[in-house]
């Protein structure tokens, strides 16, 4: 069989073959948190120290399982820019929910991103976490 430098064909279908096993088992997913935001009745300090507890546990064990990638948490101001360019101040509030923020994490499976997202403490106070798969661009 005729090599190429010092590879064999073999040695590069292997490695092509181990790349392609890898995208498979390293997809990502998205976790978009949504809740409804109250000014009617705000979280007093203890409760916010408690949430933030929770959160630092629930992002903390999916570092410790090496399949965070990334998380951000959304302020409560910002913009609008719609189709003809224009400006709206404020955020997005749809269904009365608005989006919190996001992490993206390593998972085999939707399913697997799935149970993740069900420890999220968002699910404490009434909100939502969808889930989505990644796609490259």
């Amino acid at each position: 069989m005729a090599r190429i430098g010092s590879l064999s064909p073999y040695t590069f279908v292997s490695s092509l073959t181990l790349k392609q096993m890898n995208m498979v088992q390293s997809n990502e997913f998205m976790l978009v948190f949504r809740f409804e935001p109250s000014n009617s009745n705000p979280p007093s300090e203890a409760e916010l120290m408690e949430m933030h507890q929770q959160w630092g546990i629930f992002i903390g064990n999916i570092a410790i399982q090496e399949k965070l990638v990334s998380t951000y948490q959304l302020g409560f101001e910002g913009k609008q820019v719609a189709s003809d360019k224009s400006v709206k101040e404020g955020i997005h509030i749809a269904e009365a929910q608005t989006l919190g923020g996001n992490m993206v994490v390593k998972a085999n499976t939707i399913d697997e991103a799935v149970e993740i997202a069900k420890n999220c403490p968002i699910l404490l106070v009434g909100g939502t976490v969808e889930v989505r798969e990644i796609q490259p661009m």
